[in-house]
């Protein structure tokens, strides 16, 4: 497990109880164990289960190592996961369901900052943490006036471990016109709140550094035919095409574009995912930006990695299992902290007593040091560039965006 250098510990988490007993105790002291659930919301089945079931497996290897390695003594994690399929209105139908389990003390995810928005009023109306390993859209935490400097958070409850898609896009716009020389751009997004917005994001920055917007486009995300817009892409001279949108629709876009015109694709982290290359026979040269630092690459996440593999998951834990673990150990951090306060005991206000101690939560995760500003956003802007290269997602320029 993780060695955390601060005042939490390092652990995984399931949430089951603010107060409920059980009778085969783990607590060291022999008395009565608390069981603590920890709510789970993901893609897990269709088009982005990929992705959303690496999130699923990733907090559940937190929460068994945690409870393992008696990180909370007297506390027995559990998790709950509940499949959103990526669609805003049964993200929201979960956090009802996960607010009525009074054993709930936190919840992770989900995937998509559309299904965010709907579940952030809940939760927050409930006191109830949520914490998202993926969520990028940058209103989430600093309001919808955040580009005029007017940052307001909308909700106390809701934080991250992946950073925002301000600081996404402009990563994005600068690798594409200092590192790969392009400066002609042809723009397509998904018109959903991620894409939308990472899309603004980049061509903001984009034409900041004299890079020029050869034409603009939008397609429904459900589509698998692009051709017309393809055509446009043809005849508009653009030297390459930045996508804001996810992999499901990024895949047959980029293949179809290789078709009539060989420019690449690029697009933001919902594109980066094994399954991309797999439904696309031509993703040879594309482009992906994604939060944080490869875990690869990183010696704090070897033994992350390790017990990932040898707890035999059979879905990889793709772009966002490191930042899955933190942000599930980061909810048993306050867990542990809430319970240190009250003689080991969790209190009848758990849950109030839990998001406070959140913005108290600092640690060394698998993804670095782990904490959140004001906003509830991560402290950790790393962000990485990745090229399809023999096949393969191969990292190409990480930095610390300020």
């Amino acid at each position: 497990m993780l060695i955390l250098t601060t005042v939490l510990t390092t652990g995984a988490l399931t949430l089951t109880a603010c107060g409920s007993r059980d009778d085969d105790s783990q607590s060291s002291g022999g008395g009565d164990t608390q069981t603590v659930v920890i709510g789970v919301d993901a893609p897990l089945t269709g088009d982005l289960s990929a992705l959303g079931l690496g999130i699923k497996n990733s907090a559940d290897l937190a929460v068994k190592t945690a409870n393992a390695d008696k990180t909370a003594p007297g506390i027995k994690f559990e998790l709950q996961a509940l499949d959103d399929q990526a669609q805003p209105s049964v993200g929201q139908q979960n956090s009802t369901k996960f607010i009525g389990n009074k054993d709930v003390l936190g919840v992770v995810g989900p995937l998509n900052s559309g299904v965010a928005q709907s579940m952030q009023k809940p939760l927050n109306d409930a006191g109830l943490t949520q914490v998202s390993p993926a969520n990028t859209g940058t209103e989430l935490t600093q309001g919808n006036d955040w580009k005029t400097g007017d940052k307001k958070r909308p909700y106390k409850t809701y934080f991250r471990t992946s950073t925002t898609d301000a600081i996404q896009g402009a990563f994005a716009a600068n690798y594409l016109f200092d590192k790969a020389k392009v400066k002609q751009v042809y723009l397509i997004d998904d018109q959903k709140p991620y894409g939308a917005g990472l899309a603004a994001s980049f061509k903001a920055t984009f034409t900041e550094l004299g890079g020029k917007i050869a034409g603009t486009d939008h397609i429904n995300p459900d589509d698998r035919d692009f051709n017309s817009v393809v055509t446009k892409v043809k005849s508009s001279g653009a030297k390459a095409v930045y996508y804001g949108g996810e992999y499901p629709a990024g895949a047959p876009l980029s293949q179809q574009l290789k078709d009539s015109v060989k420019i690449p694709l690029m697009g933001g982290d919902g594109m980066y995912s094994a399954d991309f290359i797999s439904l696309n026979k031509k993703a040879e040269g594309d482009i992906a930006t994604s939060v944080g630092k490869p875990v690869e690459e990183l010696d704090s996440a070897k033994k992350f990695i390790a017990d990932y593999k040898t707890a035999g998951y059979k879905d990889a834990y793709e772009a966002y299992g490191g930042g899955t673990y933190d942000a599930t150990w980061s909810i048993i951090e306050a867990v542990k902290a809430v319970a240190a306060e009250n003689d080991g005991k969790l209190p009848d206000d758990a849950r109030a007593k839990v998001l406070d101690a959140m913005s108290k939560v600092k640690f060394d995760g698998v993804t670095g040091p782990v904490s959140f500003d004001e906003y509830g956003d991560t402290t950790n802007t790393m962000m990485t560039a990745y090229q399809v290269t023999s096949g393969k997602w191969a990292s190409k320029l990480s930095e610390a965006v300020k």
